[in-house]
């Protein structure tokens, strides 16, 4: 079968949302959008370089209950006259010249201070996954449904050139009728963070621990699930999936290995697959329909025609995430 590459690299997936249009016609567009990052973990501070970068926006707050976290966030901010650091994410809540909070705390915390910063009268970015269980995940709808404040969750393929063109493109029957999606996401290690005291490998390695996680389906798999309910504009109605720890035997609680087969309301089968002992191929999702099948990696895309299909070549810009508007991307489709 003959593969032709249409998508080019990309310049790699950027985080965070603040400089969304909605946003910025919400704030004053003369000032300076002032944020909090709350959670400052690997996650919450590539955030805190990244928004660092951006004009118009700045990051004035940090906070982390681990000192040495909090203490590596607030180096990133300090030449700022108005940086401060917080232990307690409601003391953060209570400035109010911070315009906007990143919520990037584990994922069992999400609910209580991505609802306390909306009470707070404050736009919210939270990390995925959005909530950990129905329970807490209806109470933030309910308190967004009552708030004129923003809330964005971190599926961040929303904001990437490159998958919202690929979406138009399998919504423009490129791929015809879709009988079946898989996706991948594998890796080759243990999944842990350095603990520098084993009293806190609970709050450093939470990823591990049912308390505060679903493991690897919610950390990792679930930007994939989000990229299939998008694509077929519908959400599962059947579900089965198997996983365990089977490799790393650690003490861990959530599964080092997954296999979740959903299926949506036309008999679409969806896929995924999560192993951390493994790593061929590592990331990928394809879309399977009887015109071709679209075979997408992190920054880069493929088609491959079924039978005497002429394929459709083009060239997109690759993950441009969600802190930069697509005007400043350089890639536009070939028609």
């Amino acid at each position: 079968m003959k593969r032709q590459e249409f998508i080019r690299n990309s310049s790699g997936i950027l985080l965070g949302s603040m400089v969304a249009p909605h946003l910025m016609a919400q704030l004053n567009t003369n000032s300076v959008v002032s944020i909090g990052v709350i959670g400052t973990g690997g996650r919450g501070q590539g955030i805190v370089k990244l928004l660092n970068n951006i004009p118009g926006f700045e990051v004035v707050a940090v906070c982390d209950t681990l000192a040495f976290r909090l203490e590596e966030a607030f180096d990133l901010i300090k030449d700022n006259k108005r940086a401060k650091a917080y232990s307690d994410y409601r003391k953060l809540l209570d400035d109010k010249n911070i315009d906007s909070v990143v919520v990037a705390t584990p994922l069992n915390t999400h609910d209580a201070v991505a609802v306390a910063a909306l009470d707070a009268e404050k736009n919210v970015y939270c990390e995925k996954t959005m909530a950990k269980g129905v329970e807490a995940t209806n109470r933030i709808v309910n308190r967004c449904k009552a708030s004129n404040k923003i809330f964005q969750t971190g599926h961040q393929y929303h904001s990437s050139r490159m998958y919202s063109q690929l979406v138009e493109m399998i919504w423009d029957g490129k791929v015809g009728k879709i009988s079946a999606i898989e996706a991948q996401w594998n890796r080759n290690g243990n999944w842990r963070r350095p603990v520098p005291d084993p009293k806190m490998e609970r709050q450093i390695n939470w990823r591990m621990y049912r308390e505060y996680s679903y493991g690897l389906l919610a950390e990792l798999s679930s930007h994939q699930i989000d990229f299939a309910n998008w694509v077929l504009k519908s959400q599962p109605e059947k579900v089965i999936g198997f996983g365990g720890i089977d490799y790393w035997k650690d003490g861990r609680e959530t599964y080092d290995n997954t296999k979740v087969v959903y299926q949506f309301p036309g008999g679409v089968k969806a896929t995924y697959t999560c192993l951390t002992s493994n790593a061929k191929d590592d990331y990928k999702i394809m879309v399977m329909g009887d015109k071709g099948t679209l075979t997408i990696s992190y920054d880069k895309a493929w088609f491959f025609p079924e039978g005497e299909y002429k394929p459709e070549y083009g060239e997109v810009d690759g993950v441009s995430g969600a802190t930069t508007n697509w005007t400043q991307s350089k890639g536009t489709p070939i028609e």
